[in-house]
């Protein structure tokens, strides 16, 4: 897919947004790219898979053992790249702060892990996933996302696949330009309240 039938897809399912957007890395923008709008027609959210998978190298697809992503941005695509390359797909969440695995998900020590998100700007909940993966006994070996908000900026400490990069301005508190800074930040990510 080219980056025109990518954004294509977001526009189609009304998941560009625009307005005053508090991120989950705690930066503000103007837009922000509800990924779970694009990825509720189960139809698109496999293409996408496909295309994000066609991204990876073929010696990284035959390492891979599992898919693993944090909850809840990158469970719907987790487990759609889970599909499209053949392997087992688990989440990790944070019901109380910090990344765990749950419902009796476990990860093989030594086990190679491909972990994939929705939306990436800073890395934060990537690296925090990547953490509770090492904790169990797991290798990150790359990560792959819908997006890369981050102006190529982002580092994982692995190889990074993002499907399209959309470099949409975030601001810290104290940058805000006036007309942002006039309207009320909504948190309409995983950790909005």
């Amino acid at each position: 897919m080219t980056d025109d039938e990518i954004l294509a897809e977001f526009r189609a399912a009304d998941a560009l947004l625009q307005g005053h957007f508090l991120l989950s890395s705690g930066r503000h923008s103007e837009y922000y790219l509800q990924c779970a709008r694009v990825l509720m027609d189960t139809e698109r959210a496999g293409r996408l898979a496909i295309a994000l998978a066609a991204k990876l190298p073929r010696e990284l697809k035959q390492a891979i053992d599992i898919v693993v992503s944090p909850a809840m941005g990158g469970v719907i695509i987790g487990h759609e790249m889970g599909r499209a390359l053949g392997k087992p797909a688990i989440f990790v969440e944070r019901p109380t702060g910090n990344f765990e695995l749950r419902r009796g998900f476990t990860i093989a020590p030594g086990a190679k892990v491909l972990m994939v998100e929705d939306v990436v700007t800073t890395g934060l909940s990537s690296r925090e996933a990547m953490a509770c993966v090492a904790d169990a006994g797991g290798e990150v070996i790359a990560e792959a996302a819908l997006v890369d908000r981050s102006a190529g900026s982002v580092d994982l400490g692995v190889p990074f696949y993002p499907l399209v990069a959309i470099n949409f301005p975030t601001y810290a508190e104290d940058e805000l330009p006036p007309e942002l800074a006039k309207t009320k930040a909504v948190k309409p990510g995983s950790r909005a309240n």
